[in-house]
């Protein structure tokens, strides 16, 4: 009997740890798949593609067909060099295939190449949504919002232009009555006055009128100048010609490169600044020629001193003197990385879809109302969210069940933007 018990809890203890390591095991490898796209992301983006287009290195689409097995995978990704010294056929082709060389990933885990590997097996390319737009709604929207931003422009010009109508025929009819009084009564008609003088006379005569006409002529150049002065510095669908045609549909668009991966300090900086020529030539040591030919490349290669025949780099380089589209003024503060980490804003928010765009422009207006409404409404993402964690644990009347929006939490403060 004791011994029947003793078997029981050692079956019971054995099936209890399987359970447990299968339950570690599976939660661990899910992690792992949900981070494949992170991780291709930060260690695979630069030089590959999820799909069969050749970058600097061959597309990975169908690697799991077209490797001898996924441990290879694993051992290439760690130590390539490693596996071409073997003499493995395999490597040795992939060797003959790029002169740029693989860079060994000691540092991943297996199954962090395992989740790059399901990320990259399970890669669909994304479908732009292109909206029908009906041309006829468009220009009756685009009318519709001027005639409503200068409705009051126009009842005012038109009621100065029918009062200006007006005082030319009663002019007319007040002189041509006076002329047949004075013919009648056998007197000299009196001498007509000049069409400003006529005014004058008038203006004089009915001073009720004048002081109308001078008040509605004043709010309507007022109306017309506050209009004019709102839109002082205000650059919304600004979109200059740059010194080297560069083009976000085809980078962040077609080959799918991550906009930090150029833009590198806008997860770590105030700005998000502009990538230098190096950082080019990543990819395009290797990739001389474009949609558009050789021409624009070889602006790159001219501003480098770079020779591609030798793949020598001279010692005259000159910087690029790109044009700036986006820039808001000294007394404005705005952190990239505040938006981006903390506040977990995408590019696409402010910056309209840039992957479409084949000349960067100005999406968003960048006024101040425009900063504010954004503040007003957008919710601050504070659950899982490190930055909040404090704050959160702080501040239980967050938690009345309506949204935590950037107002709630200072964020209309005037010292938050203007220091």
């Amino acid at each position: 009997m004791v011994n029947d018990k003793i078997i029981h809890r050692s079956s019971f203890r054995t099936l209890a740890s399987l359970v447990l390591t299968s339950v570690i095991f599976f939660s661990s490898f899910g992690a792992s798949a949900q981070d494949g796209e992170k991780l291709f992301k930060q260690n695979c983006a630069a030089c590959h593609v999820a799909t069969d287009k050749t970058v600097v290195g061959p597309g990975l689409k169908g690697i799991s067909e077209r490797a001898p097995s996924e441990q290879w995978i694993i051992d290439w990704v760690k130590n390539p060099d490693a596996l071409i010294a073997s003499g493995d056929a395999y490597a040795n082709k992939i060797k003959d295939f790029s002169p740029a060389a693989m860079t060994a990933f000691g540092f991943m885990s297996d199954e962090e190449i395992i989740a790059i590997i399901a990320y990259v097996n399970s890669y669909a390319p994304p479908v732009a949504d292109v909206p029908v737009v009906d041309a006829g709604a468009v220009d009756a929207g685009a009318a519709s919002e001027t005639s409503d931003e200068g409705i009051l422009l126009n009842v005012l010009v038109g009621i100065a232009g029918l009062l200006l109508v007006l005082i030319f025929v009663l002019s007319g009819v007040r002189r041509s009555l006076t002329q047949l009084v004075s013919e009648k009564e056998g007197k000299k008609a009196p001498e007509e006055l000049g069409v400003l003088a006529s005014i004058v006379h008038w203006l004089n005569t009915h001073r009720g009128w004048a002081g109308v006409i001078l008040l509605v002529g004043t709010l309507a150049f007022l109306q017309w100048g506050t209009k004019e002065l709102m839109n002082i510095g205000v650059s919304q669908g600004y979109k200059p010609t740059q010194p080297i045609a560069f083009s976000h549909k085809i980078h962040a668009g077609q080959n799918g490169i991550n906009c930090v991966y150029c833009h590198t300090s806008a997860e770590k900086g105030k700005t998000a600044g502009i990538p230098s020529l190096n950082v080019c030539m990543n990819c395009h040591s290797y990739v001389d020629k474009g949609p558009t030919g050789t021409a624009e490349i070889a602006k790159i290669y001219a501003a480098l001193d770079y020779n591609p025949s030798t793949r020598e780099y001279g010692d005259a380089p000159t910087p690029v003197e790109w044009v700036r589209v986006h820039n808001l003024p000294d007394l404005s503060y705005f952190n990239h990385s505040q938006h981006v980490v903390v506040g977990k804003i995408e590019c696409q928010q402010c910056h309209g879809a840039v992957e479409e765009m084949g000349v960067a422009e100005q999406f968003s207006p960048l006024t101040m109302g425009w900063c504010v409404d954004c503040h007003r409404t957008t919710s601050v993402q504070v659950a899982n969210n490190e930055y909040y964690e404090d704050l959160h644990e702080r501040t239980p009347a967050w938690h009345d069940g309506n949204p935590v929006t950037v107002e709630r939490i200072g964020g209309l403060e005037c010292a938050k933007c203007h220091y």
